[in-house]
Protein backbone atom coordinates (compact mmCIF):
# COMPACT_ATOMS: atom_id res chain seq x y z
CA UNK A 1 0.00 0.00 0.00
CA UNK A 2 1.73 3.73 -1.20
CA UNK A 3 2.47 5.79 1.94
CA UNK A 4 3.13 9.35 0.99
CA UNK A 5 5.21 12.05 3.75
CA UNK A 6 4.52 15.66 3.37
CA UNK A 7 7.06 17.96 5.12
CA UNK A 8 7.77 21.75 5.40
CA UNK A 9 11.19 22.28 3.92
CA UNK A 10 12.77 25.21 5.79
CA UNK A 11 14.89 27.29 3.26
CA UNK A 12 17.39 27.91 5.63
CA UNK A 13 18.21 24.26 5.94
CA UNK A 14 18.66 22.87 2.32
CA UNK A 15 18.15 25.89 -0.28
CA UNK A 16 14.65 25.16 -0.49
CA UNK A 17 12.07 28.10 -1.62
CA UNK A 18 10.48 28.91 1.58
CA UNK A 19 6.75 27.41 1.83
CA UNK A 20 7.75 24.79 -1.23
CA UNK A 21 6.81 21.19 -0.36
CA UNK A 22 8.86 18.47 -0.27
CA UNK A 23 6.88 14.90 -1.01
CA UNK A 24 8.80 11.31 0.39
CA UNK A 25 7.20 8.36 -2.00
CA UNK A 26 7.19 4.93 0.03
CA UNK A 27 5.47 1.55 -0.98
CA UNK A 28 5.66 -1.76 0.24
CA UNK A 29 5.35 -2.70 -3.41
CA UNK A 30 9.02 -2.17 -3.83
CA UNK A 31 12.22 -3.09 -1.62
CA UNK A 32 12.89 -0.69 1.28
CA UNK A 33 15.77 1.35 1.55
CA UNK A 34 18.54 -0.38 3.07
CA UNK A 35 20.04 2.95 4.34
CA UNK A 36 19.18 6.75 5.16
CA UNK A 37 17.46 7.39 1.69
CA UNK A 38 13.90 7.43 0.75
CA UNK A 39 12.35 5.49 -2.18
CA UNK A 40 11.95 8.49 -4.25
CA UNK A 41 11.20 12.30 -3.16
CA UNK A 42 8.55 14.43 -4.88
CA UNK A 43 10.08 18.50 -5.19
CA UNK A 44 9.67 21.18 -7.71
CA UNK A 45 7.56 19.33 -10.16
CA UNK A 46 9.56 15.92 -10.74
CA UNK A 47 9.79 12.71 -8.59
CA UNK A 48 13.82 11.95 -7.74
CA UNK A 49 13.72 8.05 -7.27
CA UNK A 50 16.91 6.35 -5.49
CA UNK A 51 18.62 3.60 -7.41
CA UNK A 52 17.16 0.38 -7.52
CA UNK A 53 18.83 -3.03 -7.40
CA UNK A 54 17.73 -6.25 -8.17
CA UNK A 55 16.10 -6.97 -4.33
CA UNK A 56 12.86 -8.68 -3.93
CA UNK A 57 10.55 -6.35 -2.43
CA UNK A 58 8.55 -9.71 -0.74
CA UNK A 59 12.25 -11.00 1.26
CA UNK A 60 14.77 -7.91 0.52
CA UNK A 61 17.12 -10.26 -0.66
CA UNK A 62 18.67 -9.80 -3.97
CA UNK A 63 17.84 -11.86 -7.37
CA UNK A 64 21.08 -13.63 -8.08
CA UNK A 65 21.84 -15.27 -11.36
CA UNK A 66 20.77 -13.89 -15.02
CA UNK A 67 21.11 -10.03 -15.74
CA UNK A 68 18.24 -10.40 -17.81
CA UNK A 69 16.16 -11.26 -14.87
CA UNK A 70 17.80 -9.17 -12.25
CA UNK A 71 17.20 -6.15 -15.20
CA UNK A 72 13.57 -7.29 -14.74
CA UNK A 73 13.80 -7.23 -11.38
CA UNK A 74 14.86 -3.40 -10.98
CA UNK A 75 12.36 -2.42 -13.48
CA UNK A 76 9.64 -3.81 -11.88
CA UNK A 77 10.73 -2.45 -8.62
CA UNK A 78 10.76 1.42 -10.11
CA UNK A 79 7.58 1.03 -11.56
CA UNK A 80 6.44 0.38 -8.01
CA UNK A 81 7.78 3.36 -6.83
CA UNK A 82 6.59 5.24 -9.72
CA UNK A 83 2.81 4.05 -9.33
CA UNK A 84 3.13 4.78 -5.54
CA UNK A 85 3.60 8.37 -7.08
CA UNK A 86 0.34 7.79 -9.26
CA UNK A 87 3.15 7.67 -12.53
CA UNK A 88 3.90 5.38 -14.99
CA UNK A 89 6.89 5.06 -16.99
CA UNK A 90 5.73 7.43 -19.58
CA UNK A 91 6.61 10.27 -17.25
CA UNK A 92 10.09 9.14 -16.94
CA UNK A 93 12.54 11.82 -18.63
CA UNK A 94 16.11 10.48 -17.18
CA UNK A 95 17.42 7.47 -16.02
CA UNK A 96 20.94 6.40 -15.45
CA UNK A 97 22.03 2.89 -15.65
CA UNK A 98 24.79 1.49 -13.52
CA UNK A 99 26.39 -1.96 -14.56
CA UNK A 100 29.40 -3.86 -13.05
CA UNK A 101 30.07 -5.27 -16.46
CA UNK A 102 29.08 -3.42 -19.74
CA UNK A 103 28.96 -7.07 -21.43
CA UNK A 104 25.22 -7.04 -19.91
CA UNK A 105 25.00 -3.54 -21.83
CA UNK A 106 22.48 -5.33 -25.07
CA UNK A 107 20.26 -7.75 -22.32
CA UNK A 108 19.72 -4.79 -19.76
CA UNK A 109 18.97 -2.61 -22.97
CA UNK A 110 16.42 -5.24 -24.13
CA UNK A 111 14.50 -5.23 -20.52
CA UNK A 112 14.75 -1.60 -20.08
CA UNK A 113 14.02 -0.48 -23.63
CA UNK A 114 10.83 -2.90 -23.35
CA UNK A 115 9.47 -0.23 -20.44
CA UNK A 116 9.61 2.38 -22.97
CA UNK A 117 7.30 1.87 -25.64
CA UNK A 118 7.19 5.36 -26.88
CA UNK A 119 8.89 8.03 -26.34
CA UNK A 120 11.85 6.93 -24.30
CA UNK A 121 13.69 9.31 -21.74
CA UNK A 122 17.21 10.53 -21.74
CA UNK A 123 19.64 8.07 -20.63
CA UNK A 124 23.48 7.47 -19.13
CA UNK A 125 25.22 4.20 -18.95
CA UNK A 126 27.72 3.47 -16.77
CA UNK A 127 30.38 0.73 -15.80
CA UNK A 128 31.17 0.82 -12.04
CA UNK A 129 33.07 -1.47 -9.77
CA UNK A 130 30.23 -2.78 -7.76
CA UNK A 131 27.11 -2.17 -6.26
CA UNK A 132 24.97 -2.60 -3.24
CA UNK A 133 24.99 -6.24 -2.17
CA UNK A 134 26.76 -7.49 -4.88
CA UNK A 135 24.05 -6.65 -7.76
CA UNK A 136 24.97 -6.32 -11.25
CA UNK A 137 22.74 -2.92 -12.38
CA UNK A 138 21.20 -0.29 -10.56
CA UNK A 139 18.60 2.30 -12.24
CA UNK A 140 17.41 5.72 -11.06
CA UNK A 141 15.25 7.27 -12.54
CA UNK A 142 13.79 10.80 -13.08
CA UNK A 143 10.09 11.65 -13.78
CA UNK A 144 8.10 14.30 -14.36
CA UNK A 145 4.91 14.76 -12.23
CA UNK A 146 4.06 18.47 -12.28
CA UNK A 147 3.19 20.16 -8.83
Amino acid sequence: MPAVATWRVDARNNGFAEGKMKKIIATSAAPQAIGPYSQAVKAGGFLFLSGQIPLDPATGELITGDIALQASRVMDNIAAVLAAAGLDFAAVVKTTIYLTDLAHFAVVNEVYGSRFAAAPPARSTVEVRGLPKGAQVEIEVVAACGN
